[in-house]
This record gives C-alpha cells, structure tokens and sequence, in this order.
C-alpha cells in the first residue's frame, strides 16, 4: 500500500508540472508518463481525470473556477454562476472564443467561510455575488 501512494504521489506530482509548464496534458503526456514510470496508460489517466484542477484539454489563460460545495450552494452561487456565463457567453466546461476564460465547476475550494466563493486561476474570492462578478473580471482582462 506504501508504495501505490508514493507511485501516485510521483505521477501527480508529474502531471502537475506538466500542467505548470504546458497549461494541459495531452494524451502524448499520459503516453509517456504510462512509459517512464511503467504503470498503464489506464493508471496514468485515472490519476489525470480525478483531480478537477488537473486539465486534460487546453483551456484559456484565465481558468475561473466556480465552488459547488453545499455551503456555496446554500449561499446561491448558481446564480453567481448563471451571471458569469452571461458575461462570458459560454458554459462550464467551456472557454471563451478569444481564449481569455475557461469556466469550470469544482468541489469545495477550502472557503466556505467566504461562501459563496470561486478561483480566478490562484487568485481567491469569496463573498460574491452577481453584481460584483464585471469587475472582478475586469482585472484579467
């Protein structure tokens, strides 16, 4: 069992980089870390497509990620979500045309105490609303 940790630890750790570097992991990238760590290309991707902040087709320069956790949920954050793919004109899942945003759905965040909250790539916000959503925008533009 100690060892299945550490071989999942090194191949997250892998695709992470891979992400940093290259802002997607292809399937070349699932091929070649299934190769070098001699683990199937099944495990490679397991590992790949459980993590929600691990990305597995390009995505724009700005990932925004919108909370669905309960507290998030209590505080209405689909109507956070709903003005966002307003403003952008996409849904989640999907990236803007000019490849600026990417608008994505994830589990809990660690803010509920700023509920209803969301990334802009590192960048924290909680406390939002729909009202407010144009201007923060705004600052990665």
């Amino acid at each position: 069992m100690a060892s299945e940790t550490v071989y999942s630890s090194n191949i997250l750790i892998q695709l992470k980089e891979i992400q940093r570097r290259n802002g997607c992991i292809t399937k070349e990238d699932i091929n070649s870390i299934s190769k070098n760590n001699r683990v199937s290309v099944s495990s490679v991707y397991g590992i790949a497509s459980f993590y929600s902040f691990l990305q597995l087709k390009p995505s724009g320069r700005n990932i925004i990620r919108v909370c669905r956790s309960l507290p998030c949920h209590l505080k209405e954050v689909e109507k956070v979500r709903e003005n966002l793919s307003n403003i952008l004109g996409i849904s989640p899942g999907q990236t803007t045309v000019d490849g600026k945003f990417s608008l994505e759905l994830t589990n809990c965040i660690g803010a509920c105490d700023m509920a209803p909250a969301m990334l802009i790539n590192d960048d924290l916000y909680g406390n939002i609303n729909p009202d407010n959503l144009s201007q923060i925008l705004e600052r990665y533009k």
